[in-house]
C-alpha cells in the first residue's frame, strides 16, 4: 500500500507531505480546490505521463516522490521485475520507494534511488496501484475494456497470453513472407542473373588467379634479359677464367702454405676460405637452375596474356577486383537457386502458417471455453453488488461473438444491461448514464477485488451523479472494500465521505498573490462534512448525525 507521498512545486501544490494508512481513505474539498491534482501525483508515482505543464510557475521543475509497502504475495513478481533492471529491493522488508523529478527539459524516475525508464515504472505502478476515475468510467463502454476485465476476474492472463505468443509468431511469420517475396528475383531476374553465372563459369576463374598469372607473365616477357644476367652472374661466380671461384682457390693455397710455416698467423683463415668456396659454388648452382625454370616460349606468354584478357574482362564487367567478380557470381547463383526452389519456400511458409493457425485456434477455444465458464459466476457476482448500491431488478449479461482468432482469442465479448426489471437488455454503451456508469464501475472493481492482488485501488470522482439512499449504499461497498484493499477516494458526496477510515480535505487558498492547494487530515469530519451537505445549521446537525450513525464508535465526538 501507499504510506508516503510528497510533492513540491506541482500544479498549486508548493509543497505537501502526507502519510497514509490502509482501509478507508477520502479526499473531499471544494471544486477546483486541487483534488485532481492530488491524483495525478500518485498516477505519475504508477508510471503516468508526465507533463512539464505541470511545474508550478517560476519553478524550473517539480517532484512527487513517494513509499510503498509491497504485500508478501506480490513481492516475487517485483524483484523479478527490479533484478532485471539491477534496482535492489528488499523482499524482507518489503519497502519501495519511487521519485520522479520533471523539469523543463529533462525527467529523471527513480526506484530505490537507482534510475529507472517510464516503462520499467509502469510496470512496477500496475501491480500497486489501480487508479479509476470519469476516462476509467468510459473505458467500460469499449468491448475490449469489458473482456480485460472478464479475463482479469477469471485469471486468464497465461491463457490469454499464450494466444498473444501465437499470434505475434504469426505476425513475424508475415513478415518473414514478405521481406522473401519482396526479395525474390522474378522470371527475367533469375535469367539475368543465369546469364551473369554462366559467363563467369565460361572462363572459370581460380581465386587469385589474375596475380599469379601477372607475375609468370612479367617473367616470360622479360625471360631473355633474365636468363642473360643469370648467366653473366653464374660467369662470375665458377664459368669464366678468373672467377671469384678461381680467385679463393688461389687465396686458400697461400693460406695452406702460410698454415705450414705456422698454424698460428692465420688461425681458422684455411676454415673461413673453404666455406666461401663452398658458398660460392651453392650460389652457382641455385643460379643456373633459375635458369633452367626461365622458358623462352612466346606461344606459352601467348597463353598467359591471353588468360589474363579473358580475366579482364570480367573485372572489367563485374569486379574491379577477381574477388569481386566471384562474389557476385555467388549471389547470382544463390539468387537463381533461389527461384528455383521458391515454390518449395512457399509451401514451406504455408505449413508454418498452418500449424500456427491451427495451433491459435486451439489455444483460443481453450480461453473462450474458461471465459464462458468464468462470465457466469462473474455476472452473477457483479448483479449481486448492483442490487447491493441500489440497482435493484438490475440484470447483466455478456454477449459472445466469435471472431477470428487473434491476440487476444477469438470473442468479442459486451456487456448487456437493464437498469430495472422487465427492461429490454441492451448494449452498456447505449443505456447506462453517467450515474449508473459510476455504480456500475464500483461493482465491478468490488467483485474484482477478490481476484486481484494491487492492494491500492484509487476512485476519482467515481460516486459522481447519485445521491440519497444510493449514496449511502456506495458508501457502505467502498467501506467494505477497503478492508481488502487500501482505498483512496475523492468524493464530493457527504454519505460517502462520513463512512471513511480517514478523512483529508484538499484546501485552496491565496498568499502573497499567488494560489496555493494544501492537503491535511481531519481529527474532526463533521464541520467539512457540513459543508457537502450545503453548509448552515441544519446541514451541521445533519452532519453530525449522520457520522455518529455511520461510526458509532466514535459518538463521542
Amino acid at each position: 500500500m501507499l504510506n508516503y507521498l510528497k510533492i513540491d512545486n506541482f500544479a498549486l501544490i508548493e509543497r505537501s507531505e502526507v502519510e497514509f494508512s490502509g482501509g478507508f481513505t477520502v479526499f473531499t474539498g471544494e471544486s477546483g480546490a486541487g483534488k485532481s491534482i492530488l491524483m495525478g501525483a500518485i498516477e505519475l508515482l504508477a508510471g503516468g505521463r508526465a507533463e512539464r505543464s505541470g511545474i508550478r510557475a517560476g519553478c524550473k521543475s517539480f517532484s512527487v516522490s513517494g513509499e510503498f509497502t509491497v504485500p508478501e504475495e506480490l513481492r516475487r513478481d517485483i524483484a523479478s521485475l527490479l533484478e532485471e533492471a539491477g534496482v535492489e529491493f528488499d523482499s524482507a522488508s518489503g519497502i519501495l520507494t519511487v521519485r520522479r523529478v520533471i523539469g523543463m527539459n529533462s525527467a529523471r524516475n527513480f526506484i530505490n534511488d537507482t534510475p529507472v525508464g517510464v516503462k520499467l515504472l509502469a510496470s512496477v505502478g500496475a501491480l500497486l496501484i489501480d487508479l479509476h476515475g470519469a476516462n476509467e468510467q468510459m473505458s467500460l463502454l469499449h468491448p475490449a475494456r469489458q473482456l480485460e476485465l472478464l479475463d482479469n476476474y477469471g485469471d486468464l492472463g497465461d491463457l490469454r497470453a499464450e494466444c498473444n505468443a501465437i499470434y505475434q509468431e504469426l505476425k513475424q511469420l508475415a513478415v518473414e513472407k514478405e521481406a522473401f517475396e519482396k526479395d525474390l528475383p522474378d522470371a527475367d531476374s533469375a535469367d539475368r542473373m543465369a546469364l551473369i553465372v554462366e559467363d563467369i563459369d565460361r572462363i572459370a576463374p581460380a581465386p587469385a588467379e589474375d596475380e599469379e598469372l601477372a607475375a609468370k607473365q612479367r617473367l616470360g616477357a622479360n625471360a631473355r634479359e633474365v636468363l642473360e644476367t643469370l648467366q653473366q652472374l653464374n660467369g662470375l661466380l665458377t664459368e669464366n677464367e678468373g672467377s671469384i671461384a678461381d680467385m679463393l682457390g688461389t687465396v686458400y693455397h697461400h693460406l695452406s702454405e702460410l698454415d705450414k710455416i705456422d698454424a698460428s698467423l692465420c688461425a681458422g683463415a684455411l676454415e673461413v676460405c673453404a666455406s666461401l668456396q663452398t658458398t660460392t659454388s651453392e650460389l652457382s648452382g641455385d643460379l643456373a637452375s633459375a635458369a633452367d625454370r626461365v622458358e623462352l616460349d612466346p606461344e606459352a606468354l601467348a597463353v598467359i596474356e591471353a588468360r589474363l584478357s579473358e580475366l579482364y574482362i570480367l573485372k572489367r564487367r563485374y569486379g574491379p577486383t577477381l574477388e569481386q567478380v566471384l562474389t557476385t557470381r555467388a549471389n547470382a547463383a544463390a539468387k537463381v537457386e533461389e527461384f528455383k526452389m521458391s515454390q518449395k519456400y512457399r509451401e514451406e511458409f504455408a505449413v508454418r502458417e498452418k500449424e500456427l493457425r491451427q495451433k491459435l485456434l486451439s489455444a483460443a477455444r481453450k480461453l473462450s471455453a474458461a471465459r464462458r465458464k468464468t462470465a457466469d459466476k462473474f455476472l452473477d457476482e457483479t448483479v449481486k453488488k448492483l442490487t447491493a448500491i441500489g440497482f435493484n431488478g438490475a440484470a447483466l449479461q455478456a454477449d459472445f461473438t466469435q471472431i477470428e482468432p487473434g491476440a487476444s482469442g477469438m470473442d468479442k465479448v459486451e456487456l448487456m444491461f437493464n437498469a430495472n426489471r422487465g427492461e429490454e437488455m441492451r448494449p452498456l454503451r447505449k443505456v447506462a448514464s453517467s450515474g449508473e456508469l459510476s455504480r456500475l464501475m464500483l461493482a465491478l472493481k468490488t467483485v474484482l477485488a477478490d481476484a486481484d492482488a494491487v492492494p491500492t485501488v484509487i476512485f476519482d470522482e467515481i460516486d459522481m451523479n447519485i445521491g440519497g439512499e444510493t449514496a449511502n449504499k456506495v458508501g457502505r461497498e467502498l467501506a467494505a472494500l477497503g478492508k481488502k484493499r487500501q482505498i483512496l477516494c475523492i468524493s464530493h458526496l457527504a454519505q460517502v465521505a462520513a463512512r471513511a477510515d480517514h478523512h483529508f480535505k484538499v484546501e485552496k487558498f491565496t498568499v502573497d498573490g499567488r494560489t496555493l492547494s494544501k492537503l491535511y487530515c481531519l481529527d474532526d469530519p463533521v464541520p467539512e462534512l457540513s459543508r457537502m451537505l450545503g453548509g448552515g445549521d441544519s446541514a451541521h446537525m445533519h452532519a453530525q448525525a449522520l457520522y455518529m450513525e455511520l461510526n458509532p464508535q466514535k459518538a463521542e465526538l
